[in-house]
């Protein structure tokens, strides 16, 4: 298939922009069209810091780990001028959601290592916005350590949902 054919069948959003329109499941897994679906977190949403971690612990509460890393990627995107040196502490953290995203899907490989990644990221921070940094590495290594490598030790992305404020 040429790429001219193949672009203009992609899905698109509104602005044109190549988007995949398949519904998802809570953990960001593609159904099939049609099928019932849980909500996509909007793109580019601009929050304040408290928003980011008021939006993203409900959506890790309620198993939805993926979506929680989309809420960071959008507070990592848009820091610049004084919270620059911020961005770095969002993108940790999205990689400590999407970490649980792959252990909850039977990727517990990938997600070990995204794990020790995104506690490697945020682990020289010091506590902001109330983020219990320190708890989030321990609770990031600890699950790490617990993943066995193989598809059967998914775990429950609630049960193993952490804290993000002490």
């Amino acid at each position: 298939m040429d790429r001219t054919r193949r672009d203009r069948d992609r899905d698109r959003d509104p602005e044109g922009r190549a988007r995949n329109a398949r519904p998802r499941d809570g953990l960001g897994r593609p159904l099939p069209y049609g099928a019932p679906g849980v909500e996509r977190q909007p793109e580019g949403v601009v929050r304040t810091p408290g928003e980011t971690l008021g939006e993203a612990q409900r959506l890790l509460d309620a198993g939805m780990p993926f979506h929680a890393h989309e809420v960071f990627e959008d507070a990592w995107k848009s820091c610049a001028g004084e919270r620059e040196g911020e961005r770095e502490l969002w993108r940790g953290l999205a990689q400590l959601a999407v970490g649980l995203t792959h252990a909850a899907r039977g990727n517990t490989a990938g997600g070990a290592r995204l794990l020790v990644r995104g506690a490697e990221r945020i682990r020289a921070f010091s506590p902001v916005y109330g983020i219990d940094v320190g708890g989030l590495v321990e609770w990031a290594r600890g699950l790490a350590g617990r993943l066995g490598g193989r598809p059967e030790d998914a775990v429950d992305p609630v049960a193993e949902a952490p804290r993000l404020r002490g």
